[in-house]
């Protein structure tokens, strides 16, 4: 029974960790923009996307990394963000013919296969969720 218990907190840890390791990219990315307002700004207007949904993409880089990493609505943030790297791969990481491009459309595509697995398995035990749940 002890080797039950201990799979399962290693099956937890490893959720925990595989969200961090997912949302990094995200977080950095996040402060980025923010850092860089303006040229971001400059970088989506060039590509037709209205700048003005600048925040929304900074809180969603941001806000939907941190709800992930303390799991909190994680299947719907998860989802979220999979249909958002699947969105910004096919808006910004053009042409494909660009191998640097190419590269960032599959990192994206493959980000989002990731999040779907997080929507698909949930938070674990080490999160708000499961916390919330043993408060119902």
């Amino acid at each position: 029974m002890k080797i039950l218990n201990t799979n399962k907190n290693i099956h937890n840890m490893l959720n925990l960790i595989g969200r961090l390791l997912l949302v990094i990219l995200f977080v950095l990315s996040g402060i980025g923009k923010i850092t860089g307002y303006e040229g971001t700004q400059q970088y989506m207007d060039a590509l037709g996307v209205p700048s003005a949904l600048l925040p929304i993409v900074i809180s969603l880089e941001l806000g939907g990394s941190l709800l992930l990493i303390v799991g909190y609505q994680t299947r719907l943030i998860a989802l979220l963000m999979a249909g958002y790297s699947v969105i910004t791969a096919l808006i910004f990481h053009q042409p494909l013919s660009d191998q640097i491009q190419f590269l960032m459309f599959w990192k994206n595509i493959s980000m989002a296969g990731g999040f779907l697995i997080v929507a698909s398995s949930g938070a674990g035990l080490f999160s708000f969720d499961a916390f919330r749940q043993q408060k119902l």
